[in-house]
Order: C-alpha cells, then structure tokens, then sequence
C-alpha cells in the first residue's frame, strides 16, 4: 500500500548536450562542504600549537634536544701555549688569539647558570646593598622564562653574557648547533632587556688551561665573530655546598692577584652562596680589592694602542655583531661595554621569543593540570561503568526481573530511507520475519534511486510506503508517527537489520507505564573489515557499557537512531523529533526525561547496522554525531535550573554527558600528546609502562563488555591499534566539532554511501 502525502510531477529530462543545475541540497551541501574546510584547518591548527608549544617548553627545559655530555681529559696539543698560560679574558683582535689578565687587587664576581626566580633577585639585593657589579652568564632558556630579572639585573649596572641557550657542552656539538645557541640566546636577550651582548662564557668551562683541541674551535670561531671569551682565576665551588667558610675561602686569590671569580646564580639550591657572598665582599673589600665587570677589567688593562686595535675590529665587524645587525650604539657605560642595544628584527625576533616562552609557560602547566583532572575522570569513568554495568546486568537478567505483564500487542514500526536501494529489502525482511505483530511504515524521504519502488516490489505483508518530498530524517520520523496505528513506535534505520525477536525484546519494558522510551543494542554488521572492527569495539564498550550506567542513573542521553522504541504519547507530547540539532535522538531522549518519563536500555534487542565502511564517512558521521549531541546540550541548557524530572536530568544527566561526551574527550589527547612528549624527549620505559597500564584498564573494561554482550574476544586483539589510529581520529572530529559549535557554524543531513552487506544478522563472531 502506498500513501503519497506530497503529490509531485515526474521530473522532465534535462535538454540535451545541456548541463543540469545542481539541485538544491546538491547546493547546500557545497556550502556546507566550503565552510568546513577552513574549520577543519582550524582544528588541525589548534592540534599543532598546542604540540610546537610542547616543544618549546622541552626545549627551554633542555628535555627536546638536551646533550648532557662533558668533555674532559682530552688533548690540548693544538692550543697555543699563550692561551694555556695566559689571563682569563680571551679575545682575537685582528685575528690573534690574546688572553687578559684581571688587575691586581681587583675582583670579577662572576655568575653562572641564571637566571633564576629565587636566588638571582637575592645576588642582585646584596650587590646593591655593596655597590658592587657582577657579570652574569645567562642561559638563554632562563632569560626566555625570567625576562623580568634579566631586565633588572641589566638596568643595576649589572654586565651579562651569553652561557648558550640550553646550557650545553660546545665541544660535542655541530657548527650549526653552537650558531644556533648563541644566537637563540641573544635573541632571549634583546627579548627581555633590548640588548645583546659580545660576552662568552662556555657551559663547564674553567681556567684557560682547561681550553682542550675540541673547544678550541669554537672559541676561533665566536672571537671571528666578535665575541669575547671569559673564563675564570678562582672557583668557590659553591655548586658543592662545602659550608659558607670554604666558599669564602675558595673564592680568595692569594698575593693580592686580581681574579676572575666564579659563583653560581642557578642551577640548584644555592642559600650558601647567598649566605657567603655578603662576607666575601666584606673581606674582599677589607683586603683592599675593588670589584669591577670584565668590560671594566679590560679597560683597565688595554694599552691605548689595544684600545684603537679593538675599536678598528668592531667597526669591521659591525655587520656581524651577535644578535644579527648593525649595532654600534653602546647601551652603558664602561663596565657595560659588552652590550649593545638591540634593534630592528632582533629586537621584535626576541620579543616573540619570550612571548612564545610566556605562552609556554602558562599553557604547559596548565596542560598537565588538565591531564590530571582528565585522568581522573576517565580512570573515574572505567570504574563507575564497570561497577554500575554489572549491577545493571545482575538486575536485568536474575529470573524473577519483569517489566510487568508481557507487551504482546502489535506495534508500529517506522523506517526513514532515503536512497536506501542497497540495504532496504534486507531491512523489510527482517522485520517480516518479526515474533512480535508489527505495521511496517517505510517513509521514502525523497529517494532518487527507486529506494520505495524496491520496498512496494517485495509484496511483504503489513508493508506502507509513504513518499514526501525531501526534508530530512526528523521530517520524515514525524510522517511515520502521524501514520502510525498503534501506540507503540519502533524507529530504525533504513541500513538495520532486526533479529526476529527484537522487537518482542524491545518492547517489553513498555509493561511499566512510566517508562516512555527503550534504547536497543546496536550492533556492527560489517566488523569484518578494520574499520569495522574498531568500531565494533567502540560500540559494545563504548556506548553499550555507557547506556547500563546511565539506565541506572536514569540519565540516559540517546536512543540510537538505529533501534529505539518510544510511545506515540511521549512523541508528540514533546513535540515530535526535532530539526533544531542534527542529532535528533539525542535531541527527543533528553525532551523526554525533561518530560518525566523514564529510558531505559534493553541488552536483549539486538539490531545489526551498517557502519561506515571508510575513514571519510566515518569523519562524517561521527562529526554530524558529536556536533549534534552539542547542540542538544545547548538547546536544553535550562533544565539546569529546571525543577522536578526536567532539573534532575539538568544536574545528573547533563554534567555526566559534558563531562564524559564533551569535555574529557576534548582533552583526552592530551594523555597521548603527554605520552609521545615523554616516549621521545624524558623517559621512554616509564611513558610507556604509563600507557600500557591505561591499555590494560580499558581491556579489563572491553573484555567485561564483551563478556556482558557474549561476543568473541578475538576483536580485543585489534584494540592496542585503535588506540593508536582509531582513537585519535575520534579525537580530532570532536575538536573540529567544538571549532565548529564555537564559530557558529550550521551543517546539513549528511548521507553516507551504503554497500548492502549487512543482509542478515552477523551472529556474534
């Protein structure tokens, strides 16, 4: 029987040799498909901050690229005895190595590896208090992360040099690396006080005669460019922590000699240092010494003709200055005269350096709080779905469980299709083999494939086919309800297949008159293919397990388009299905329980569907699925606030359904993010004893669920895989749906190509 509702004239052909205008939804969908685009590109985008912020902040923490080598012991035959014997300044002008010693009586306090938040603030508060300068050795990924110390520091009279960026041993690396280490380092600098500097100090680098054949080209190379090289006379050692005497002791030179002389800033816990230093400076001074910086020590000791030799070098070499650029003008005076102001692209290159820093520095941690609060929850999640799933089984299946009296009159049984040419006779069949009396009511939504020719040729008893003009799923479930007899209302989808006693299954809670919907166990019929197979386990874990927690918790978010029963009452009662969201089961589930009528999930109706058989339809689906699920949330935000069952749902429902739907799948990359970061840059054994720990909880979790719905475990074997693929593609179409929900956009009823494979019931292998 066929009953048309929108009359419509058979379209004419096209004129020959003429191009046929795109219909309407033709169009519609081209719009669509132009305005996700760029909002696809925006999540990917998203995805790729977040990693290269990740990067950086390893990179600052030396865990991305960090080289912990030290060189020691090695020759020094290629070193010039001058330079092994000589002063601790080292410089080449003209291209001549030349060493400068520090003036006798005169002190050049020396401070490595800052700066740091808790000990540097406390150097500069007693240099200040002794008016005396230090010369700081900055390690550029401090300065990146502390601008605001490095910009006091500078601004006391303080001299700075360069300490390479992630505090390195220079020897060991290429010609590239040590470029690029000073010059990361000058931009940190320009970045976070407008100058750079030509100081150098390398990492583990002591007296001169420690200079070996591997470091001493890299000390050619930096005096070519410029800079001049500082090592030490005196060490305290302080790094040991001997006691406050022996720092002051160590840190003295004998016979009045004047000395380069080493503390550290950084690099540990350092309250000796900041206890010894005030009563170094009091001996210091007590002996008669005056302290000054190495641009201080070297002006004192240049002769005037070393003077006018240096200042010929720098004007040679101004187009190469450390830091990139011209840059003549001298940003202080004579215990300054290492720096230079810094100007033009460096200046605006080491400012988004140490803004990128700042953004690294509040995201990351942030990031590893939202890695714990999403930890929590899913390990949360793992724990309430197994404890409420078998309560819900033991519940449902002891023998004295009934709904009440048994449901036996017929019902009616609703299948949208639109261009359903593949799979709708194997749907109509098995419904014909239905154990339940059943009316079955095909409505074509505007089919061009001969989808309701198919369904009225078969000759099936109990079979309508209503036809109306294309206007989408909702459109067409509400024809099927407005034609329905009875007052039970089946819904599925035209790709289903049903077991004979689905429907009897199905139906049976309806015994309970407070009960107004019943979601069925969906099932995936082509799980022999990969794909399949993922989502084979997603659904019995995934959504199966999830819907016995919240029958349970009376929250229950969806019935799945593919098999769910409602009474007619309930339907129209809230208002039919809507076209508001794209996900309208999820959208009627939620009017219902806001309605005060009762889900609840029957494990027993089991219906085969067809799922998406490539990763593009997949994309889509679960895209329309995820926004969709986004706007109903949104559209019944104020049964927050409601009263009654409607505000129930509002403080149950809705936060178990953002928290575990929407939220900690948005934030769920971050484990893995978390995980490679760790594999590749800090500890590989332990990131990835982490990950197989959370592997083995969720196949606990899997392997209960498909104990649960009696399937074979051997799916389980792919699991490890979905975790690396399948997963993180689920990941990416939610953050492209959150990009999407956020932007505005709308999307359209999107159809995905069926094969017609699931013809009959695949049985639980």
């Amino acid at each position: 029987m066929t009953t048309p509702t929108t009359p419509t004239a058979p379209p004419s052909p096209p004129a020959r040799g003429r191009r046929r205008a795109p219909s309407r939804i033709g169009r519609a969908a081209s719009r669509a498909a132009a305005l996700q685009r760029p909002r696809v590109l925006l999540a990917l985008l998203l995805l790729l901050a977040l990693t290269c912020v990740m990067l950086l902040d390893g990179y600052l923490r030396a865990e991305v690229g960090g080289d912990e080598r030290v060189r020691t012991g090695a020759s020094a035959s290629d070193v010039p005895d001058d330079v092994l014997d000589g002063g601790p300044i080292l410089t080449f002008p003209g291209g001549q190595a030349t060493t400068v010693s520090v003036p006798d009586k005169t002190i050049v306090l020396t401070f490595d590896d800052g700066p740091d938040p808790t000990w540097t603030p406390q150097v500069l508060d007693i240099l200040d208090e002794y008016d005396v300068p230090g010369t700081f050795f900055l390690v550029g990924s401090m300065i990146s992360r502390h601008p605001g110390i490095v910009r006091d520091l500078v601004e006391q009279g303080n001299e700075v040099g360069v300490h390479t960026f992630t505090h390195v041993d220079l020897s060991y690396q290429s010609e590239a690396r040590v470029t690029r280490e000073i010059e990361q380092t000058q931009l940190a600098l320009a970045g976070a006080a407008g100058i750079t500097t030509t100081l150098f100090r390398a990492p583990y680098s002591s007296e001169t005669n420690a200079i070996d054949d591997y470091s001493w080209p890299v000390y050619q190379n930096l005096g070519e460019d410029g800079y001049t090289s500082v090592f030490i006379d005196t060490d305290s050692d302080d790094w040991k922590r001997p006691g406050v005497s022996k720092i002051v002791e160590w840190a003295t030179p004998e016979d009045d000699e004047g000395a380069s002389v080493l503390f550290h800033d950084a690099g540990g816990e350092r309250s000796q240092t900041i206890a010894a230093l005030p009563k170094y400076i009091e001996k210091m001074k007590a002996k008669g010494y005056t302290f000054t910086t190495v641009s201080g020590a070297m002006a004192d000791q240049q002769s005037p003709q070393q003077e006018a030799d240096q200042q010929s070098q720098q004007q040679q070499q101004e187009s190469q200055q450390p830091g990139g650029g011209r840059q003549p003008e001298q940003s202080g005076g004579g215990l300054q005269a290492a720096h230079h102001k810094a100007t033009g692209a460096t200046l605006y290159e080491g400012k988004a350096l140490v803004a990128a820093v700042a953004v690294a520095e509040w995201t990351v941690p942030a990031l590893s709080v939202g890695l714990v609060i999403v930890g929590v929850a899913v390990m949360g999640r793992f724990a309430m779905m197994l404890v409420l799933a078998r309560r819900h089984h033991r519940q449902r299946n002891r023998r004295r469980f009934s709904w009440g009296p048994p449901v036996t009159g017929p019902v009616s049984v609703v299948v949208p299709a639109y261009n359903e040419k593949e799979c709708i006779e194997a749907t109509l069949r098995s419904l014909a083999r239905s154990t339940h009396p059943v009316e079955i009511i095909v409505v074509d939504d505007g089919s061009t494939d001969g989808t309701a020719e198919i369904a009225e040729s078969l000759g099936l008893p109990g079979v309508r086919v209503v036809r109306q003009a294309n206007a989408g799923k909702p459109a067409a479930l509400n024809n099927g309800v407005r034609h329905a007899r009875y007052d039970i209302v089946v819904m599925m989808d035209g790709d289903t297949v049903f077991e004979p006693d689905t429907v009897r299954h199905l139906v049976q809670p309806f015994a309970d008159p407070a009960v107004g919907a019943v979601a069925g166990n969906a099932k995936v019929g082509n799980r022999r293919t990969l794909i399949g197979a993922w989502q084979h386990i997603e659904y019995v874990m995934g959504f199966n397990l999830d819907r016995r927690m919240y029958d349970l918790l009376r929250c229950m978010p969806t019935i799945p388009g593919a098999i769910g029963a409602f009474r007619r009452e309930a339907v129209l009662q809230a208002g039919g299905m809507s076209d508001d969201t794209l996900a309208e089961d999820t959208d009627i589930t939620i009017a219902l329980h806001r309605a005060g009528w009762r889900v609840v999930y029957e494990e027993h109706a089991r219906a085969w569907t067809e799922a998406p058989g490539s990763l593009g339809q997949l994309w889509s689906q679960r895209y329309r699925w995820s926004y969709g699920t986004m706007q109903a949330l949104w559209k019944h935000r104020r049964s927050l606030t409601d009263k009654g069952p409607s505000g129930r749902f509002g403080r149950v429902g809705m936060p178990l359904v953002v928290l575990f739907q929407v939220v900690t799948p948005v934030f769920a990359p971050l484990i893995d993010v978390f995980t490679v970061y760790s594999m590749v840059f800090v500890d590989f054994r332990a990131a990835l004893l982490a990950w197989l720990a959370v592997l083995g909880v969720q196949l606990v979790c899997a392997a209960y669920a498909f104990r649960l719905d009696r399937e074979k475990y051997r799916y389980l074997l792919m699991m490890p895989l979905q975790q690396l693929a399948y997963r993180q593609m689920m990941y990416l179409v939610l953050i492209h749906s959150c990009v999407t929900a956020l932007t505005g956009g709308r999307l359209r009823w999107q159809k995905l190509k069926r094969t017609g494979e699931v013809g009959t019931p695949a049985g639980n292998g």
